[in-house]
């Protein structure tokens, strides 16, 4: 028997790097892992009192073996009190 666990599609995580946004935003916030299924969809970021908005992009390569997808910053929107 292998060790080795096999993914299902929608088991798969995809690493992603958010670009553009805030300048401070830290960098340990910017690359993440989501499932594949919302590596399709927009990504919010609760940041300073809002949220910071990201889509995916059409930039996408491999790291070491891995999915990864570029999401680019697109507006934010501030939390209602």
């Amino acid at each position: 028997m292998s060790g080795k666990i096999e993914r299902t599609e929608d088991e798969r995580e995809v690493l992603v790097e958010l670009v553009g946004g805030p300048a401070d935003l830290p960098q340990a916030q910017r690359t993440m892992h989501v499932a594949a299924a919302e590596a399709q969809q927009k990504i919010k970021i609760k940041y300073y009192g809002g949220y910071q908005h990201f889509e995916p992009s059409d930039d996408s390569g491999g790291n070491g073996g891995q999915s990864s997808k570029t999401f680019r910053w697109t507006g934010f929107t501030k939390i209602a009190e």
